[in-house]
C-alpha cells in the first residue's frame, strides 16, 4: 500500500553513489511519495550500475576494457556497446574531432575511452524509469550534469544554478528548465582533465560551457567538445541543435547562444535560457 501523498510541490531527494559519482534525485508532484517512485529509483541505479559493469574503463573485467585490449570483439559485447561507439564516431565527425571516443594513450598511439558519450547516454537512458511514475516531475543529476522534466504546464520550471567557474561557491546564471538536460564542462571541479584529442594535450577551452538540450547524451557531447573547440566554441554551438548555451571565459565575460531562434523569427522565445546573475548566490 502506497504511502499518503506529500502536498504536490514538495520535494522528495534521493542520492547514492554510482559509476564513480553522486547520482541525486529530486521528485516533486503527487507521486513523490509513492512506491512507484521508491521503485523508479530503484530501477534507476540498477542501471546504472550495470552501464558501469560494462563500460567502466577501471574496471578490467568491463566489456570496454576487455575490447581495448583485443580480447574479444565488438560483436562479443552487449548492443548498448555498438550503439555508444556508433554516438562517439557521429560526435567526432560532427564535431572536427573535437571529441573522440579513441583518445592519445601518451605513446604515439590511441586508447579506447567511451567515457564521454557514457555519462549522458546513461542518465538519459535511466531516466525513462522516473518519467513512468505518474504525474510526477523529476530532476535526475549525476556529478552535475542533468535530466530534467516538468509534467503540467502549471507547475514552475525547476531553477538550475550554474556555478561561477573562477568562484564556485557562487551561482553565474540561473537556468529554468522545463523538460530539458543541462550539461557542464570545464575545469572549476576537477582541474585541468579535458585531453584535446586532436594534439593529446590538455585542451585550453574556455573557463567553462553549459548546453541546455532536449537529450543530455548530446547536451554533454557538445559541451565537451565546444570546450575542447576554445575560441571556436560560440559559433560552434550556434550551429548545433540545442536549446540554448552559456560560454564564460577566464576573464569573466559570457556569450550566450540561442539555439531556437534558428526556427525562425516567428518563433516562441525560449524558455530554457540561462540568466546571467551578477554577484549572484548559491540557490539553496
Amino acid at each position: 500500500m502506497d504511502t499518503p501523498a506529500a502536498p504536490t510541490l514538495e520535494v522528495r531527494r534521493f542520492v547514492e553513489h554510482v559509476m564513480g559519482m553522486p547520482i541525486s534525485l529530486a521528485l516533486r508532484g503527487p507521486g513523490a511519495y509513492s512506491s512507484a517512485a521508491r521503485t523508479a529509483w530503484t530501477a534507476v541505479r540498477a542501471e546504472l550500475t550495470e552501464v558501469d559493469r560494462v563500460f567502466s574503463t577501471y574496471r578490467s573485467d568491463s566489456y570496454v576494457s576487455r575490447l581495448a585490449r583485443g580480447e574479444i570483439e565488438l560483436a562479443d559485447c552487449p548492443v548498448e556497446v555498438v550503439e555508444v561507439l556508433g554516438l562517439g564516431r557521429r560526435a567526432e565527425a560532427e564535431s572536427d574531432g573535437a571529441f573522440s571516443i579513441m583518445l592519445p594513450d601518451g605513446a604515439g598511439g590511441r586508447r579506447l575511452d567511451p567515457s564521454g558519450v557514457v555519462k549522458g547516454w546513461a542518465v538519459q537512458r535511466a531516466s525513462r524509469h522516473l518519467a513512468a511514475v505518474p504525474d510526477t516531475d523529476f530532476c535526475l543529476s549525476a556529478g552535475g550534469d542533468m535530466v530534467c522534466r516538468v509534467v503540467a504546464p502549471d507547475r514552475p520550471a525547476w531553477r538550475i544554478g550554474i556555478e561561477d567557474p573562477r568562484d564556485p561557491s557562487r551561482v553565474l546564471a540561473v537556468v529554468p528548465v522545463r523538460t530539458a538536460a543541462v550539461a557542464t564542462s570545464g575545469t572549476a571541479q576537477r582541474g585541468e582533465h579535458l585531453l584535446d584529442p586532436r594534439t593529446g594535450g590538455v585542451a585550453q577551452g574556455p573557463a567553462s560551457v553549459t548546453v541546455v538540450a532536449p537529450d543530455l547524451t548530446w547536451a554533454d557531447i557538445d559541451a565537451t567538445a565546444a570546450y575542447v573547440l576554445g575560441e571556436r566554441a560560440v559559433d560552434w554551438l550556434g550551429s548545433r541543435p540545442l536549446t540554448s548555451a552559456l560560454v564564460v571565459w577566464s576573464d569573466g565575460s559570457t556569450n550566450t547562444v540561442d539555439g531556437r531562434r534558428r526556427r525562425g523569427p516567428h518563433g516562441s522565445e525560449p524558455k530554457d535560457h540561462p540568466t546571467v546573475v551578477p554577484n549572484s548566490v548559491p540557490i539553496k
